[in-house]
Order: C-alpha cells, then structure tokens, then sequence
C-alpha cells in the first residue's frame, strides 16, 4: 500500500502543477499574446490587437495584466505624445516557448487530421 501512496502522492503533485499551468494559460487569448510576444519580443498595445485579432481592448488590457502579474510579460510606458505602451516577453515568458510551439504542433497536426488542411 506504501508504493500507491506514493505514486498517488506523485501523480497529486503533478496534477496541481499541471493545473498552475492551465491557470496561466487559461482562456483563448492568453496562449496568443504570449506567442505573439515570443515571436516579436515585444510589441505596442494596437499591435498585439491587430496580430492577434478578434480581442476587444477591455479583453486584451486584462489579459496582459494577468500576464504581467505571472511575470511573463513586462508593461513599459514611454513618454510620448500620445504615451505609447510597449509589452515585452520576459526571459520567464520564453521559458514556455517549447510548450507554445508544442501546441502549436499538435494543433496544426490535428487541423489535419479534422479538416485536411
């Protein structure tokens, strides 16, 4: 019974790691600017929401807030006429560049496999 403890135990862990993960990541949006970012390293505030597209700016304000509070992202305000706001990737950020591609791999596999294209 002491070896399924601890395999329960491991695989509890790895749950809850898995499950910080998706937090990070959850909603249709966040995985986006963070491949977006990681592609160009950084990018003004109308830029992301024209590359990402479809994103209301309420939306796209949230989820890089959220994104800096996970210390993925950074915010720097530039003093200009009008203030240009520019997100960079933070060398954090790039750490989830294997799982962004990963996704992306996968997605483009089972785009596919369901359409055929």
């Amino acid at each position: 019974m002491k070896d399924k403890d601890k395999t329960m135990e491991d695989c509890s862990k790895k749950i809850l790691a898995v499950r910080d993960a998706l937090e990070i990541f959850s909603g249709k949006w966040k995985i986006p600017i963070i491949g977006a970012l990681i592609h160009f390293e950084e990018a003004r505030f109308k830029d992301l929401q024209n590359i990402i597209g479809g994103i209301t700016s309420r939306m796209l304000s949230k989820e890089l807030k959220e994104l800096e509070t996970n210390l993925l992202i950074t915010r720097e305000v530039i003093d200009t006429r009008p203030v240009t706001v520019k997100y960079k990737i933070t060398s954090y950020g790039k750490s989830c560049q294997d799982v962004i591609f990963s996704l992306y791999q996968w997605g483009a596999e089972h785009r596919k496999v369901i359409i055929g294209k």
